[in-house]
Parts: C-alpha cells; structure tokens; sequence
C-alpha cells in the first residue's frame, strides 16, 4: 500500500490495534489529551504531508466527546497537509435522528455529517448506517459497509429451523436480506414507541411456533426492545430467542437487562468498545479485517462492493 498512515482516536483504539494487524503496518503516532477545562488536545506526532491518511474514530458514547476530538484529528491532519484523509466510523452516532418526526426539532444526523465535511474530511467509511439515506447528507464519498456475511457465517454454524425477525418495520429490509441468505424465515414485530428509549411490543407477524428466532437489528441500546420482543416471543412459542446487531451501544442498565430476560445468546460486533462484559449472553465478533480490506482496497482504488457480492 502506497504512502498509507493510520491513526486511532481513543474512542475504539482495540479495533484500531486489529486493523493495523491485518493490514501489517503499525499505528501512526499521533499525542491525544485533555486541558484542566475539558478542551481536547490534539499532536501528529510524525510527516503526513501528501499521504493517504485514515482515522479510525466511532462518534460513540460519549457521543458529543468522541465526535469532537474526530473533528479535532481530522483539522490537525488537514493543517498538516495530509493528501487525503478518511473518517473510518465504525459507528455513527446521532444516525438515529435523520428526520423530523414532530415539529421544531432538529435533524443532527446532517448536523453531524456537516461537522464531518467542514473539518476536512475527503472520505466517509462506515458500518450498518441506522438509515441508508444518511449516505446523502455527506457532500464527500460515502463507503457504507455490512457486517451481516460475518454475522450470516457465525449463525450459519447454528443449525436450522431459523426465523429472521426485525424489531419494528424500519428494519425489514435488513432482516430481509439476512433471512433469504440463510433460507430463513421472515418476521416482523410491530412496536410502539409512547416516548423515546421505551418501547411497547402490540403484534407478531408472522410464523415463530417451534422455531429458532433471530431478532436482527442494527443497535442495542437500552435493551429494552429485544428484551420485550424475546418475551413476547416466547409466548408465541418460539423455541430459542437469539438477538444479532452490529452496533452494541448498551447505554445503562442495558447489559443487566439482557442477562435476566428469556434471550439465549446476543451477537454483537466490536464497531463500539464494550468497556466491561457483565453477563455471558454477550458473543462479540470482530469486523477488524472487513474494514481492515476497505481501507486497502481504497488506497489502491479497487471496488469494495465487491467485498459482499
């Protein structure tokens, strides 16, 4: 790979560590720290001048925190007259809010992404956006990638007698494609949401009656909602109840909750950091060499979406 440098903020440096791994180049240098105020301090610590540089940076909680210093690494290496920099987010925060969905509130998903553009950032590459249409608040190229052929491989190993079901009707279409890999089933839970992070569970569509269920989804939050979903679930007389997400964002008590609820096993990416496993459930899988392939097939300028044909 020609001129390539790779630089980690402190949000996800474990995944960073993995992809330079595959890739077999070290980590570039880079000082990152805090004032007494809580102002976020930024040095490149080696020559970037005309490389291709990537900063692999999740706008996680803390949300506000870590998009800030991304904003700050990317202005530190535009000013240092890197030839191109990437944002590899694995997870991109604010996603959840791309539209109006009640009067006077705002869209920070394309807030966020303006942020992005105006620091001096020449590429976006991500993970399982919350929306596909997000791609389009960017004015810079966009490479959205999918965790589901890891996620896909690792339940295929399971068994059969699978049905695939989406947490609310946003999310077909991903449940969709997952299910047809695996000749699976389809199933869709029709939820409610009476004020944000709590959901109300009002119908199953579909055939889950002795049948194995993956509850596919992009994020875990609260946990809330496949919480309540493996509950009903159950009641309908599904078998097994296992979860699958890319995103484990596991705000609160979230990690509690799961644990003491009817799901079997959640399958999760490492895209955010889990600082701290408190209960078995929870099967992490690594994504480091998907996006350790994106980033040399950009350097090189050779098709990605050939990655999941």
């Amino acid at each position: 790979m020609e001129n390539i440098k790779i630089f980690s903020g402190r949000a996800n440096t474990q995944l960073a560590e993995e992809i330079v791994s595959y890739l077999r180049i070290p980590l570039s240098g880079i000082e990152i720290g805090d004032f007494s105020d809580g102002e976020t301090y930024v040095r490149i610590k080696e020559n970037v001048r005309g490389a291709d540089v990537y900063v692999i940076q999740p706008t996680s909680p803390p949300t506000n925190l870590n998009l800030m210093e991304l904003l700050i690494i990317i202005d530190a290496l535009k000013r240092s007259s890197a030839r191109r920099i990437t944002a590899v987010i694995s997870y991109f925060g604010y996603a959840r809010q791309d539209r109006k969905v009640e009067p006077r509130v705002p869209i920070t998903s394309k807030l966020a992404a303006n942020l992005i553009t105006t620091a001096g950032c020449s590429r976006i590459l991500t993970m399982d956006l919350h929306a596909g249409q997000i791609q389009g608040f960017f004015d810079i190229p966009v490479d959205h990638l999918f965790s589901s052929p890891i996620i896909i491989d690792y339940f295929r190993k399971k068994g059969s007698n699978m049905i695939i079901v989406s947490p609310d009707t946003g999310g077909v279409e991903r449940a969709r494609a997952v299910a047809k890999r695996l000749n699976a089933g389809l199933g869709i839970i029709d939820k409610r949401r009476p004020e944000k992070n709590r959901s109300e569970i009002l119908n199953v569509i579909g055939d889950v009656y002795n049948k194995n269920v993956i509850i596919f989804d992009d994020l875990i939050d609260t946990g809330g909602t496949v919480v309540n979903a493996a509950r009903v679930l159950k009641e309908e007389g599904a078998l097994t109840v296992h979860v699958a997400c890319t995103h484990p964002v596991l705000s609160g008590n979230a990690q509690e909750r799961i644990d003491a609820s009817e799901i079997e096993e959640v399958v999760v990416c490492n895209t955010i950091s889990i600082k701290e496993i408190k209960t078995k459930k929870i099967k992490v899988l690594s994504v480091a060499n998907l996006f350790g392939e994106a980033i040399k097939r950009t350097n090189e300028e050779t098709s990605i979406s050939s990655l999941f044909d």
